[in-house]
């Protein structure tokens, strides 16, 4: 007999989510079917979409989506072997069955040294983002100035590090003076704490006077506004999240874009990271390698226990991970 705990949301999130907006339930799992395998969460991932996505797609009482590194502790299946570890999107839960389909093995090349909680992280879903996102829609040419905010986050830390793997100068942004020198020590040509600077304007044009070729968006609102008026001419802007607004109540309003995106002819383009999902081996073969080699450094922000994982989501919106934000089972 297995016990499966996982965290439900009582209600949709009103505003910065709750303790109160959580609930922790716990359910025995039947035996398992042929073809099914049982599987324990060893590591989840809190990530910032699931406050956007959590309204758009759960009801109230379901099963928090999400994603883990889990080993497999039964099994019927020849084909997924007990002892195997796996990456599954089964939610906030500790122990789940499943048929086999939607596991994605870890590479059976994943160097002994390294922590699987990192097929979470650099070289999983947000290295993978800050991979596809930064190459294809950017598209960063040897001598590019890449501008990034929320940059010591999970996705940003790794875009700038990238950038610099390309040759570019990067200039990121975060809102603290750790993370600010977080940045300078994995290679970030220039780094600010914009809940510091009197001016962002000001910030941003000290980092880069000739302005900016690639805009990788994390943040939107008022950052946005103020990075898209230091654009080059024929700037490209790769759209990954809006953080600032996710909690917003009432959408904000700010000043219209249009007119710079027009006469700077920029290009400006959102993405979904699972466009991309048939060439994710290429794309983790390629991170791994960067990882192993002392290129792509990680930092992650690791917060212990199931039964924290609602104050773990909750701080990782408020901005109090560097790099990525884990739960250890």
């Amino acid at each position: 007999m297995v016990i499966a705990k996982s965290w439900t949301m009582v209600r949709h999130f009103e505003g910065a989510p709750q303790p109160e907006d959580f609930k922790l339930i716990e359910n025995e799992l039947p035996p398992l079917k042929d073809g099914e395998v049982l599987l324990e969460s060893e590591f989840l991932s809190v990530d910032p979409y699931m406050r956007p996505y959590s309204k758009m797609k759960l009801k109230e009482g379901d099963v928090i989506m999400g994603s883990q590194v889990a080993r497999v502790i039964e099994s019927k299946n020849p084909a997924v072997p007990v002892g195997g570890y796996y990456v599954a999107f089964a939610g906030w839960t500790t122990h789940f069955i499943s048929d086999g389909q939607g596991l994605a093995p870890l590479p059976s090349s994943w160097p002994e040294n390294l922590p699987k909680s990192l097929a979470l992280g650099a070289a999983g879903m947000p290295g993978l983002t800050a991979y596809f996102g930064l190459l294809e829609l950017c598209n960063p040419k040897e001598g590019d100035v890449v501008l990034v905010n929320a940059a010591a986050g999970a996705v940003g830390s790794l875009v700038g590090q990238i950038a610099k793997i390309k040759g570019c100068k990067a200039v990121g942004c975060a809102g603290s003076d750790d993370k600010v020198g977080f940045l300078k020590e994995i290679g970030f040509d220039e780094a600010f704490n914009y809940k510091t600077v009197s001016s962002l304007a000001e910030a941003l044009k000290k980092a880069s006077p000739e302005g900016y070729d690639c805009y990788f968006e994390n943040v939107g609102g008022k950052f946005a506004d103020t990075a898209l008026q230091q654009m080059k001419d024929f700037g490209r802007i790769a759209v990954c999240g809006a953080i600032s607004l996710y909690n917003d109540s009432v959408p904000s309003t700010g000043p219209y874009i249009q007119p710079y995106i027009l006469f700077k002819q920029l290009r400006m383009e959102g993405f979904l990271v699972t466009r991309w999902q048939d060439r994710y081996p290429e794309g983790q073969k390629q991170l791994l390698q960067w990882i192993i080699e002392g290129k792509l450094k990680y930092h992650e922000h690791i917060t212990n226990g199931f039964e924290n994982m609602p104050a773990g989501f909750m701080g990782m919106l408020k901005g109090e991970n560097i790099g990525k934000a884990i739960i250890k089972v």
